[in-house]
């Protein structure tokens, strides 16, 4: 099979296709061909090594010291069942299915072998694509409004970084919560983030959103704009602040009002946003979408910092 392989940090350019083996799929496992898979932030942040503040070695120690540890980056896939491993039940060859790989990664490529419980359906009316691109910004944002926020009817909830993968989710998410939204963003995609379900929008280029005059239930940060000191002054009494980037000291002290962290890949978190784009209530956002070959092309999109919503690739 082709794969996009990673074998060296650095920049766009180091990430090459070429042919693989095949992965067989183990017991408990699943082997999916590839149709759709998003290239995340976090993809770019491990094939070129830039990680938050004070991340650093640790996530080499994760990752790679020197070198990705696996070359075939790319954590979100959406496909179609080629083969099942021993133990797997309920699984057809040929069904359309959709997950996330963890630190296995491996989604940039022809097929990925993955455990069938991380294995959500693509119910028909789902696109590749969109299944692909839901799901790393929108478990994030599930996790942190829902889990952390606690964000419901008539709170008001300020998304910094509305225009990028979590930030399409989150806006949709908290207005369909009951929420009331105020979207950050350049002004070129207010109209985006209006059409997503934000009450308004404050244009980044033109206004300081660390000297605004008004208080928040909920402070979301998807893009790592706010210290804890900078982000707490926009709180209403007893408001919660979202760190969604947050560096490992922001991490470490986040206490109290403040949550920061991972938000891991629940399979039923999956499985309530595939349906609630089947249903027609959350609305996937993509940037780009690329062959395989142009690899490089689509992490240097995201590279720029730029991107609306999701950018993919087609293996």
């Amino acid at each position: 099979m082709r794969a996009a392989l990673v074998e060296r940090y650095g920049g766009p350019e180091v990430a090459r296709v070429a042919e693989v083996p095949t992965p067989e799929p183990g017991p408990g496992q699943v082997l999916v061909r590839v149709h759709a898979a998003a290239v995340t932030a976090g993809d770019a942040r491990i094939r070129a090594a830039r990680f938050p503040r004070g991340f650093a070695l640790p996530a080499r120690l994760a990752f790679g010291i020197t070198r990705p540890r696996r070359r075939i980056l790319g954590g979100v896939f959406s496909g179609v069942v080629a083969a099942v491993g021993e133990g797997v039940a309920g699984i057809a060859d040929g069904a359309a299915v959709c997950g996330m790989t963890g630190m296995r990664m491996g989604a940039h490529a022809e097929c990925v072998a993955v455990p069938a419980a991380r294995l959500v359906p693509v119910p028909e009316g789902v696109s590749h694509e969109d299944a692909a691109g839901v799901l790393f910004g929108g478990t994030t944002a599930l996790h942190f409004l829902r889990r952390r926020g606690g964000v419901g009817p008539g709170m008001s909830v300020l998304v910094i970084g509305a225009s990028g993968a979590v930030g399409t989710n989150a806006v949709q998410l908290a207005h369909a919560a009951g929420a009331v939204v105020t979207a950050v963003s350049s002004g070129a995609n207010s109209a985006l983030v209006m059409g997503l379900g934000a009450g308004r929008v404050i244009d980044h280029t033109v206004a300081d959103v660390t000297r605004l005059g008004e208080r928040f239930d909920v402070v979301m940060d998807t893009v790592g704009a706010l210290t804890m000191a900078s982000g707490r002054r926009l709180l209403a009494p007893g408001g919660r602040l979202l760190l969604v980037a947050a560096d490992l000291g922001q991490t470490v002290r986040a206490r109290g009002a403040v949550a920061a962290g991972t938000s891991g890949e629940r399979p039923e978190d999956m499985a309530e946003l595939i349906g609630m784009v089947a249903a027609g209530t959350l609305r996937v956002v993509h940037d780009a979408a690329f062959p395989l070959d142009r690899i490089a092309e689509a992490y240097a999109r995201v590279d720029t910092g730029r991107k609306t919503g999701n950018v993919l690739v087609r293996p």
